[in-house]
């Protein structure tokens, strides 16, 4: 099996801070990449057989492909705001250049269709609340089915105030049922420091992750407890995950990026039952009141669920 857990710094290949590809991780879909740019710096590569966004993680930047360029003004953190993006079909090549600088990421998938190149404005990303309590998160969900067309990618981003659990109860969609979609999963993490001024804390913060196997699925065993740091990728190719938990001192930031061979492009998730039942409880609880960290552009209100 591959090592499930790629520290910051480990994954890096051609211009790029982390390369993820199905081939990389062992499996058939799902890929992210990030890119650090310098003030006034371009990068240029091909997408191949993969579909990708060009998401800000922080700055602006513009990207071109066959001539045609979308300017993107991002944002100054994933902590900060929503950002808008860019949509690169497969077999296409792109320039991606920053004035000021910033950081930028590539959540891919290997798709079968070419889907034509396209704008993904802020305004239009739906932020949700979900859970309760403890359990509480905050959902950008700028490219899930009912947001953004696609091929076969899905991706979102979860925010986490410190001390709750995130990514739960813990869930599953490795299969294909009426139930689940088959969907392999990549989490990356960056955090926030909550400690103040001259307080010393934990280089690129700190949180943890668990992915466990199905005991009724003895044939692909799974076994993830990870501590992740800013940077930090986890990569899921089946079996229970979460809680994803965000540290007291640190609040949580994962993007997820999402695909599989389901002809439905769809997030169908399946709770593990041990663990299930913690949902009803959200109905007699608060929504954390840190939350939301922030809305859309336009002031729409999440929706907590």
């Amino acid at each position: 099996m591959t090592d499930l857990h790629v520290p910051a710094g480990s994954a890096g290949a051609d211009g790029f801070d982390l390369v993820v590809t199905p081939e990389s991780a062992g499996w058939g879909f799902s890929g992210l990449r990030t890119l650090t740019l310098t003030p006034g710096a371009r990068h240029t590569f091909a997408t191949g057989a993969d579909e990708l966004l060009v998401l800000p993680l922080s700055g602006s930047c513009s990207v071109t492909v066959e001539g045609e360029t979308l300017e993107l003004h991002g944002r100054t953190g994933v902590f900060d705001g929503v950002s808008d993006f860019a949509y690169v079909g497969r077999d296409s090549e792109l320039s991606v250049h920053s004035a000021a600088g910033g950081v930028f990421s590539f959540p891919g998938a290997r798709a079968s269709r070419r889907l034509p190149f396209r704008y993904g404005p802020a305004s239009g990303v739906p932020v949700e609340l979900r859970g309760a309590g403890q359990c509480s998160r905050q959902v950008n969900n700028f490219a899930t089915p009912a947001a953004f067309e696609t091929d076969k990618l899905i991706a979102c981003e979860v925010i986490t105030p410190g001390g709750n659990w995130s990514s739960y109860p813990p869930h599953r969609h490795d299969r294909t049922s009426d139930v689940e979609s088959d969907l392999e999963e990549i989490y990356y993490y960056e955090f926030r420091a909550l400690a103040p001024a001259g307080v010393p804390t934990v280089p690129g913060g700190v949180g943890f992750q668990q992915v466990y196997g199905d005991v009724d699925d003895p044939a692909r065993p799974i076994e993830v407890l990870e501590e992740v740091r800013s940077g930090d990728v986890v990569l899921i190719p089946h079996g229970w995950h979460g809680p994803s938990v965000a540290n007291p001192a640190y609040d949580m930031y994962y993007l997820n990026v999402m695909a599989g061979p389901e002809t439905e492009r769809a997030w169908k998730i399946c709770d593990d039952p041990a663990h299930g039942w913690v949902r009803s409880t959200w109905e007699q609880q608060p929504v954390d009141p840190r939350l939301p960290f922030y809305s859309t552009p336009t002031g729409a209100s999440p929706v907590p669920r």
